[in-house]
């Protein structure tokens, strides 16, 4: 099964500049809990995002740079290539940036969603999510918080 995970505004907004635009620290235990021991898939952009790896998770970053490399992380030159990589995970996740989720969008079986409630000024974007071909199986809403400044809820979508 390959899950696409991302944090959304309401308009799909990801993030601007490379960076996230809100501090959700549930959330970045839920990514934790649910990538940790996968292959994650993201795009060079993303990768350059973090301060440092994603601990207990392997890399694979597309780029179309065929002089990319990096020591650390397995390079794909495509989603397709990237797919190959991870035969062996049942269950590898694409983790952003907006090219690399459009592109998931057509492969993925699952979408694992935090829809962030407020809108952002923002640069990338989610794609919206065809409803005929996906349905709605859970939602579970977190309210505003002293740790979280926007309420949000984690919505899991399958392929129909």
């Amino acid at each position: 099964m390959i899950t696409m995970i991302a944090a959304a505004g309401l308009n799909n907004e990801l993030g601007k500049n490379n960076d996230l635009v809100w501090h959700l620290p549930d959330d970045f235990k839920r990514f934790k809990k649910l990538t940790t021991g996968h292959h994650i898939i993201m795009g060079r952009k993303t990768f350059e995002s973090f301060p440092k790896l994603l601990p207990n998770r392997t890399h694979i970053v597309i780029t179309r740079d065929k002089n990319y490399h990096h020591k650390d992380v397995i390079i794909a030159h495509s989603l397709e290539e990237a797919l190959q990589k991870v035969e062996n995970d049942n269950q590898p996740f694409i983790i952003g940036g907006g090219e690399i989720y459009r592109l998931g969008m057509e492969v993925s079986d699952c979408i694992e969603l935090t829809r962030v409630f407020g809108t952002f000024k923002a640069d990338t974007f989610f794609p919206e999510i065809p409803k005929e071909d996906w349905k709605l199986i859970s939602e579970v809403k977190h309210e505003k918080d002293e740790k979280h400044d926007f309420a949000f809820s984690y919505e899991t979508w399958i392929r129909k």
